[in-house]
């Protein structure tokens, strides 16, 4: 942390201070979980006792097609959501700039914060704009435009790793700074990173390749790694020889990959033995499905889908002791395809719970949303125990696992 500027040290006074922040929260119109605004309000608060006028922005969804390149303006991927809920949870009056247009043109709202009219500029959508996400000189000439509206940038976005121009080329034309919960998130991360042993880590995803990186790393540095979700299955079908249904080649090619590096670290990974087959995708239906013991299934035997772990697979000896004895324990994982499938996440969330001893970290909004979900008096009483941390970002963490440090992350090295 000594080496990244830091918002407590710079003069805000009268100057109007560009924030980067990560409040993609909004699905269809609505919030899903305001989480992430919550997180990030000291730094805001932070700006308005130091006399500074903020001017915030993020993305919001996906809004560009990746085969087209066609960007669609909607209401649902609109921070209008937003700004009525921070001008209600402050008390204040952000307005959105350029009518909520992607544009850069009418700056009447720049005047209107300056003179004191409003508290505070929200721009539309970053991602409404090309040159958010273009790279190259496209995305340059977009933070140009972008600086050209404040005096300091702020990033506060630890959810929002990718070199983008309002995370990273933005800092090349604005003295730049680290937020409040930036530098929270940083501090915690490094309890990851540097983690107290034995260290336990639990991931879950739908695509292994995407996972490849991260998983070898915390294969060399955890003390003891739980894999779930798709990543699970594709792990099984490569180790065991067995087939489940909607699992690709690919998912099972790199799972091949992983499962030849786990025989370095024969006693790190930790099978869960019972699992939950269903016939049916998108509903639970009585005698639609059925638990294995995948040591009982033989090679060659076909699976439907196998869309959980069995509360079970958390009531063995083995599992109970090394969870019950980590000193460490990160999770960036959903165990099954919620909400009908949801007792190994309920299991691994509860197991977690009774060991008051841990530094507990969670990442990624899935995994935080399931939690709330599923357990809402353990995730409520959670929020103030210092024992458990909620990064905003989970994505994000296991890229920094990936490159071994905060300062691998292209944001972070852009501060420095």
């Amino acid at each position: 942390m000594q080496n990244i500027p830091k918002i407590q040290d710079a003069d805000l006074k009268g100057k109007i201070v560009l924030v980067r922040v990560d409040h993609n929260v909004v699905k269809k119109g609505q919030i899903k979980d305001p989480y992430r605004i919550d997180a990030s309000l000291p730094t805001i608060r932070f700006i308005f006792e130091k006399g500074g006028k903020p001017i915030l922005m993020t993305h919001v969804g996906r809004p560009r097609d990746k085969k087209t390149g066609k960007i669609t303006v909607s209401a649902n991927t609109s921070v209008e959501p937003v700004v009525d809920y921070l001008n209600k949870e402050l008390n204040v009056k952000f307005e959105i700039a350029f009518d909520n247009k992607p544009d850069m043109k009418n700056k009447e709202c720049i005047a209107e914060l300056r003179s004191g009219k409003i508290d505070g500029i929200y721009l539309p959508n970053t991602r409404w704009f090309p040159g958010e996400e273009a790279g190259g000189e496209e995305s340059r000439k977009f933070a140009k435009e972008l600086a050209q509206l404040a005096d300091i940038f702020v990033n506060d976005a630890f959810g929002s790793w990718q070199p983008h121009a309002s995370t990273v080329y933005i800092a090349e034309f604005l003295p730049s700074c680290a937020g409040i919960l930036m530098q929270k998130e940083i501090e915690n991360l490094d309890k990851v990173l540097n983690p107290a042993r034995p260290f336990v880590a639990v991931v879950a995803g739908s695509k292994f390749d995407t996972k490849i990186g991260p998983l070898t790393a915390l294969l060399e540095m955890a003390d003891f790694l739980v894999i779930g979700g798709v990543l699970y299955n594709a792990y099984l079908c490569a180790k065991y020889g067995i087939k489940i249904k909607s699992i690709t080649d690919e998912d099972i090619s790199a799972a091949h990959e992983f499962v030849e590096l786990t025989k370095k670290y024969p006693q790190k990974i930790i099978e869960l033995p019972d699992v939950v087959e269903s016939d049916l995708l998108n509903d639970k239906i009585q005698g639609k499905f059925r638990t294995h013991s995948i040591y009982d299934l033989k090679a060659g035997t076909e699976l439907n889908y196998v869309l959980d772990v069995a509360e079970k697979s958390f009531q063995t000896e083995k599992v109970k002791e090394i969870f019950a004895s980590a000193k460490t324990i990160f999770v960036n994982a959903v165990m099954g395809l919620t909400p009908n499938f949801a007792e190994g996440t309920i299991a691994l969330d509860s197991i977690i719970n009774k060991n008051k001893q841990a530094q507990k970290l969670f990442g990624g909004g899935d995994t935080l949303q399931e939690f709330k979900t599923l357990l809402p008096d353990v995730y409520s009483k959670a929020l103030e125990d210092n024992k458990y941390y909620f990064f905003t970002g989970g994505g994000t963490i296991l890229k920094a696992i990936k490159e071994g440090s905060a300062t691998g992350l292209g944001p972070i090295q852009a501060l420095i």
